[in-house]
């Protein structure tokens, strides 16, 4: 077994010192591997941090209510009274929110509406939602903050706006004037929500937002911030044994953890085609490079053949040659991905809501990881025949050929 080894040692330690010979077909698989690698984790980068403004945008001591029956926002409608009646619930934990009672629940009825304004990027126009909420919202968000003006006033046609959605479509800077629904607004401040799907939206007074478009006394979801995450049970079943209600009761995670799957589907099977189809060139890429490898070392694997060495280890031995060719691809398009892709910012159609959600691409080690390992595939399979070949060269008939 050690002589193996050291047979394996011996022709691998042969081969890579040849590898400069051919600088030009090695240097054509590194790349050809590197770009398929690349392309791959930047696609899945995309799904990545997508899911990422979703997760960080749910809270585990926060619930979400919605009519029962309802998928998202946008299909939900609570009245009125159904919003008092939830946040004066058990479990729902009490404190001071803005402009209101210093001892309130903390609990917001809010109202959800798409507005349209132009990209940055084409000047083409795209859905931005437009969120309606209660003095309790920004009490239930965490981490959100204000980086630039200030919040709206209550009963004002104020704006308040994320610094993604102010990064990704035009007209949202402080101060700006926008006429929507029956109002004119004016954007006073943008705030921070970490990345989070608050990044994305416009904020308002519900109670402003409800009769600029026509919405009456109807809200379409609740957020309320828990006394604890334990406290979720019975948070629920009182409201879903409430006979005066219609709801289904979510843990805010869950609810946005299931948000996007179809988008997120969508780009996971788009990434992984694209890297099939551009690895089948890669593979012929290797496959080419390793018959020349082999040709180039005919006479030296037929002397080595001829003094003893294994079939076994020179299958090994351009094998070995073919991963290290694809492990190096496999690095430098990974790091690639991560150097020109990671956080690069952008906004996407969010089938659930049918408006844009900013996020910035997520190159993650996970990824990576599995572009390495795609890499290290394409060089097996790259190296294969061209080992066997090598493996199978009649003695005799390569020295003559040599």
């Amino acid at each position: 077994m050690t002589n193996w080894f050291s047979q394996v040692a011996a022709v691998t330690g042969t081969a890579v010192r040849t590898i400069p010979q051919r600088r030009g077909s090695s240097l054509a698989t590194v790349v050809g591997i590197a770009g398929v690698v690349a392309v791959m984790v930047a696609v899945l980068s995309i799904g990545e941090g997508f899911r990422k403004a979703l997760r960080t945008a749910g809270s585990p001591d926060n619930a979400l209510v919605l009519r029962a029956g309802s998928d998202s926002e946008m299909m939900s409608v609570l009245l009125g009274d159904a919003v008092e009646i939830i946040a004066q619930a058990p479990g729902v934990a009490r404190g001071p929110v803005d402009g209101a009672a210093a001892d309130a629940p903390l609990a917001s009825g809010e109202l959800f509406v798409v507005v349209d304004l132009p990209k940055r990027s084409t000047g083409t126009p795209a859905n931005v939602p437009l969120r309606g909420v209660q003095p309790a919202a920004f009490s239930t968000r965490e981490n959100l903050r204000i980086v630039e003006g200030r919040k709206f006033e209550w009963g004002r046609n104020e704006l308040l706006v994320g610094e993604g959605a102010a990064r990704q479509f035009r007209g949202l800077e402080v101060g700006s004037q926008l006429v929507w629904g029956r109002n004119e607004w004016t954007v006073v401040g943008i705030f921070s929500a970490g990345g989070a799907l608050w990044d994305s939206e416009l904020w308002t007074d519900a109670r402003v937002l409800q009769p600029a478009y026509q919405r009456g006394n109807s809200f379409q979801t609740l957020i309320a911030r828990l006394e604890s995450p334990a406290a979720f049970d019975r948070f629920k079943d009182a409201l879903t044994t409430d006979p005066r209600l219609d709801v289904q009761v979510l843990r805010e995670t869950e609810y946005y953890g299931n948000q996007g799957r179809t988008l997120r589907a969508i780009i996971e099977k788009l990434g992984f085609g694209l890297a099939v189809l551009m690895g089948v060139g890669a593979i012929f890429g290797a496959v080419n490079t390793m018959y020349s490898a082999v040709a180039a070392r005919t006479r030296e694997i037929a002397t080595l053949r001829a003094l003893g060495f294994g079939s076994g280890a020179v299958v090994v031995s351009v094998l070995m040659e073919a991963l290290l060719l694809a492990a190096a691809g496999g690095t430098l398009g990974a790091i690639g991905a991560w150097l020109f892709f990671d956080g690069y910012r952008t906004s996407t159609l969010n089938w659930d809501t049918f408006s844009q959600v900013t996020f910035a691409f997520d190159v993650t080690g996970a990824l990576m990881i599995q572009g390495a390992i795609f890499a290290i595939l394409l060089g097996l399979l790259g190296g294969l025949f061209p080992a066997l070949r090598a493996a199978r060269l009649p003695v005799t008939a390569a020295l003559r050929e040599a």
